[in-house]
């Protein structure tokens, strides 16, 4: 529990703010109204380029730089293997008070994942996300920008990680690539 006084709390606390401020700005803004924010019905990542793209009926809305996890070449294949998944999943579920600036959940493993990590006898791991820079950085940010870094998951830098959140909705496909 982050205990009110701290430097937790106080980031909590203004990313909370952040959030709230920037959503009344998309909903009631003179410039943008609910009518003029399209929502992505798509989200595609290219392992390969360390890319994320956010699609509209077919067309780009925003395209973002990513890190991936430590040993991002091929499927993930089981938990702890610091790869990045491969596949069709779902955005599922959303985290402002994440470890990382704001987090969203791919909905990994699916049943075949599930079932290629038990049939090698290991679990499939979880918890894969899409996600900002982590909140207590351990190394210097242009680390987080030139290196894959994470355990698995897809990464972004905290403004596009913004971006990303108020431009998805739940249950938004996401297919992940070689």
């Amino acid at each position: 529990m982050i205990k009110p006084g701290s430097a937790g709390f106080a980031r909590v606390a203004i990313r909370r703010i952040f959030l709230s401020v920037f959503a009344l700005v998309l909903v009631a803004g003179p410039a943008l109204t609910s009518s003029t924010v399209n929502k992505a019905d798509f989200v595609l990542v290219k392992k390969a380029e360390r890319k994320l793209l956010l699609y509209r009926e077919g067309r780009v809305l925003r395209e973002f730089d990513i890190s991936l996890g430590l040993s991002p070449e091929g499927p993930k294949l089981r938990e702890g293997d610091y790869r990045t998944p491969e596949g069709l999943y779902y955005l599922d579920l959303r985290n402002p008070d994440s470890d990382f600036f704001l987090s969203v959940r791919i909905s990994y493993p699916n049943t075949s994942d599930i079932q290629r990590a038990r049939s090698q006898g290991y679990p499939p791991g979880s918890f894969i996300m899409v996600h900002g820079l982590p909140n207590q950085p351990d190394r210097p940010v242009s680390y987080y920008k030139d290196e894959d870094w994470t355990d698995g998951c897809i990464a972004l830098g905290n403004d596009d990680m913004i971006e990303f959140w108020f431009l998805t909705e739940h249950n938004t496909p996401i297919e992940i690539l070689p």
